[in-house]
């Protein structure tokens, strides 16, 4: 039986075409989907929903945890310079949590494995620092945002079409229109599915459009959801959910001393895009519609820049190379704007490197940041104090998977040139973006070159972080700028 998949966000047109041409089940999609794809799209519930990010860098995979292993290996492929992560804290996960820290509108509550925002609203006794807290993972988040996953102290068991709610009587349906909602709330009891006492059933929309045996399997699945929560302790009839398991001692009975996932009934990954991968699903979505180039790099920079492909995709057929110029003119970043450097790590963090001034930007992709270093301590490799008054220049390149930081005092002397190598540079209107690959290039200020953290690339490539594929091609690009130097 093949793998149901839903897909939402700016790689929905290639990634549908990827995954219909592996035999993928592509489900619940949108009208545009729908008249790109004719019959190949079906309906029906999903296994695993691929969801685009906040920030349009990549996609949050999450689902059946054997469908998302797969899904996500497949992912990968897409370009060299595509990592996944898993994610400690999926959607529908249950923690055993202990509130750190209270801020104006929630709290930040320890999960044992990462940490998780509660907001006030969604409990109903009051909380504070060191009381413990039952919780669910209703909105997670990637590992390189700011964001850390939004938690509720309701407790549900979510299954795509489905959710059941403890302690809910009867059945409610998310939609829009009331006919087709009190047709489906009607025709629930019907349904060949075992739902448990104590559940009651909350249909979503695109529950109204499906046919009675996916709705069957969808309760069906949500049953089954359930149970796994009731089993754990979390749930159903007579279990001290909600706000009765928030509280300084623990109320509820079965939450533990030190903070832990209780359950995960799904699984979830994310999955970033670099700048080579952006380029390959362009050349999937451009077998399937017209595509410009650079049509997800472009559409990954801004909301705005979003809404300008698809304008330009509506009134011409463009060809030709990715370009840079006219984006950034159009969006940023320009002269005397300010720019961040988005440091990604192969483990999923992401690291700002710091702020700094646009003084030159040319139309072949050409970006030099000006930054001014706070003193104290070394700089990294080079062994030369930050001192008040140090300037450094970075230059970077769009899709170039390297970039050099010229450091000078405040005399203009030159104390250094550090050479990060990492993914095709990426440059944003607010950030520079890219993944470091460890292995680096410095030329002191006496002239000689050196190449460092080979061993941390290799720590990398041994923990699964880092493909073999991309850290040859790190190598390789240490070598050539290290003989270039």
């Amino acid at each position: 039986m093949s793998t149901s998949v839903r897909i939402r966000g700016i790689y929905t047109t290639a990634l549908t075409e990827l995954l219909l041409a592996e035999d993928y089940d592509v489900v619940q999609a949108s009208p545009a989907i729908r008249r790109r794809f004719d019959a190949d799209v079906a309906g029906g519930d999903h296994d695993v929903a691929v969801e685009t990010t906040d920030d349009r860098q990549g996609v949050g995979v999450e689902g059946e945890p054997p469908a998302v292993a797969e899904l996500t290996a497949r992912l990968r492929e897409v370009g060299i310079d595509t990592f996944a992560w898993d994610d400690p804290t999926p959607r529908a996960g249950v923690f055993d949590g202990r509130v750190t820290d209270t801020r104006g509108g929630g709290a930040v509550v320890d999960l044992g494995v990462g940490e998780g925002y509660l907001p006030f609203r969604n409990v109903d006794d009051r909380i504070e620092s060191g009381d413990s807290v039952r919780a669910q993972v209703i909105d997670p988040a990637a590992p390189w945002s700011d964001d850390r996953p939004l938690l509720d102290t309701e407790i549900r068991a979510f299954a795509g079409l489905a959710t059941l709610v403890p302690g809910q009587s009867g059945t409610t349906v998310d939609t829009y229109d009331d006919a087709a909602g009190r047709e489906l709330a009607g025709m629930t009891d019907l349904l060949d599915a075992d739902v448990p006492e104590g559940w009651g059933v909350r249909w979503s929309h695109s529950a109204t459009e499906a046919d009675m045996a996916t709705l069957s399997a969808a309760l069906t699945r949500a049953s089954e959801r359930a149970r796994q929560l009731t089993e754990a302790g979390v749930g159903g009839t007579g279990d001290a959910s909600g706000s009765d398991a928030v509280g300084a001692s623990g109320a509820g009975g079965a939450q533990a001393d030190d903070p832990r996932p209780v359950v995960t009934p799904g699984a979830g990954r994310w999955v970033w895009f670099g700048r080579a991968s952006r380029f390959a699903l362009d050349d999937l979505r451009r077998a399937v519609t017209t595509t410009m180039p650079g049509h997800h790099r472009t559409k990954a920079a801004s909301t705005a820049a979003s809404a300008g492909v698809d304008f330009a995709e509506a009134l011409c057929d463009p060809t030709g190379e990715f370009p840079f110029g006219v984006v950034t003119d159009q969006f940023g970043p320009t002269e005397g704007d300010s720019v961040t450097i988005g440091h990604g790590k192969p483990d999923g963090r992401l690291i700002v490197l710091g702020t700094g001034e646009v003084t030159d930007r040319d139309a072949d992709g050409t970006l030099s940041i000006r930054r001014e270093m706070s003193p104290g301590g070394d700089y990294d490799a080079l062994g030369v104090p930050r001192e008040s008054g140090d300037v450094a220049s970075t230059t970077f390149r769009e899709g170039r998977w390297w970039y050099p930081t010229v450091y000078r005092d405040a005399e203009g002397t030159r104390k250094g040139t550090y050479v990060n190598i990492c993914t095709p540079v990426e440059c944003f209107p607010d950030t520079v973006r890219y993944v470091d690959l460890h292995v680096d290039v410095v030329k002191h200020r006496d002239g000689t070159v050196e190449r460092v953290d080979d061993d941390e690339l290799d720590a990398s490539v041994a923990a699964g972080e880092v493909s073999t594929a991309l850290a040859e091609k790190a190598r390789s690009v240490a070598s050539a700028v290290e003989n270039a130097l």
